[in-house]
């Protein structure tokens, strides 16, 4: 723990750490809420993998690995956030009010969706029908505090005495209400093993939260091609975090077909109505078409920025938006191809796999790097450092 390097940098006053030399400890007191963009990602590449079509010996098995990997790494996140916020005095009330790093607290609530998710996929297998109760009572709680952080976040944004200005908007800004938006993708899983009296309040549910998640997020689709029109393409360090904008369609796609086929046939209104479920799913599967190539629009201008400005990219947490958003893209490529009985899109998905896999991996390189080299967990350099472009005060 005395292990102790120097690099130069700036803290977030501006005062220079050149030969300075910064204990582990000191580094650990820069851990943000960013860091749960590693889970977010690892968890959704468990997902992924259990959604493969095309199957092979030791995949399943391969999937769960990477499924107890990401809880280490949620038990070292929380670990790692949970001293920092015991031992720098008023740095959990500044994480939430920050103007960038309080973007990435919902990240902390994604990866516990992702959890639900894998729970369900990896444990219903092995454990019995306990664990249908407790998925369903997890849910209900998360429902209901997501909604309570996505109305709180977005009240603190618009209050805090610093907020983000029109030229400085990201997807990023879609994150307080991408949590109650992943209520309906957990809904869209679990519901598939509930008793049909507990069944199909968790499908209507989930269909509320991801409209209300998907047409908050349009809006700030509409935001964002503003800015994008007036300002031009972010910096190239941020452009990774474009992909943001392919979550909401892609994960609704997901939603609407999975609660779709989980509508309980001949129960409560379905049994007034017989042929509204049969009604519904093709409906769901055609949304999800329109949905698809709105997500793929934004997957290519997301890459082509990328690609542009490769060369003057440097790694930080954002890269992971490489991996998360896309995972949902994938996965409802999957489920296209499973509800069309496409061949071909399954192999496209497939294809898309392998790419963010590699990506998982490069990042994953990429971090460890980024750490030895002091360009992360170091003053002036995370998520927690005063942006001060793009940035004003209520009292200008």
């Amino acid at each position: 723990m005395q292990r102790e390097k120097s690099r130069a940098s700036l803290d977030a006053n501006g005062r220079s750490f050149t030969n300075t030399k910064i204990s582990i400890w000191q580094r650990m007191q820069h851990f943000t809420w960013a860091w749960f963009t590693v889970t977010m990602s690892t968890g959704g590449i468990s997902s992924l993998l259990a959604a493969q079509p095309h199957r092979f010996a030791g995949l399943t098995t391969i999937g769960k690995i990477v499924f107890i990997f990401f809880l280490i790494l949620m038990l070292f996140n929380i670990t790692m956030i949970t001293i920092r916020f015991c031992t720098v005095r008023k740095s959990l009330q500044k994480s939430l009010t920050h103007p960038t790093e309080s973007l990435f607290f919902p990240c902390a609530w994604l990866s516990l969706a992702v959890l639900l998710v894998n729970t369900h996929t990896y444990g219903l297998t092995a454990c019995g029908p306990w664990l249908v109760t407790t998925l369903r009572v997890l849910f209900w709680i998360y429902a209901g505090c997501t909604f309570v952080v996505a109305v709180w976040q977005y009240y603190l944004l618009f209050t805090a005495g610093k907020h983000m200005t029109i030229h400085s908007m990201t997807p990023a800004w879609i994150l307080p209400v991408f949590p109650a938006m992943l209520t309906g993708t957990v809904a869209s899983i679990i519901s598939a093993t509930q008793p049909f009296e507990q069944r199909l309040p968790i499908i209507v549910a989930g269909l509320m939260y991801q409209g209300l998640g998907f047409l908050i997020s349009l809006v700030m689709m509409a935001l964002y091609l503003y800015r994008l029109m007036v300002d031009g393409l972010p910096d190239p360090h941020l452009r990774p975090g474009m992909f943001m904008a392919v979550g909401p369609p892609s994960f609704t796609s997901i939603a609407l077909i999975g609660l779709a086929k989980n509508i309980p046939d001949n129960y409560a209104y379905f049994s007034n109505h017989p042929l509204a479920a049969d009604v519904l799913r093709p409906v769901a599967l055609a949304f999800s078409l329109f949905l698809w190539l709105f997500a793929f629009f934004f997957f290519c201008i997301s890459t082509v920025a990328c690609i542009a400005a490769a060369r003057s990219m440097h790694f930080s947490l954002i890269f992971w938006a490489f991996v998360f958003p896309n995972t949902g893209f994938t996965i409802a490529t999957i489920d296209i191809g499973n509800e069309l009985r496409s061949e071909g899109v399954r192999w496209v998905g497939a294809g898309m796999t392998i790419c963010l896999v590699v990506a998982w991996l490069g990042n994953l390189v990429f971090q460890v790097r980024a750490i030895a080299l002091g360009r992360m967990l170091w003053p002036g350099k995370d998520e927690d450092r005063d942006e001060l472009k793009g940035i004003k005060s209520r009292e200008d």
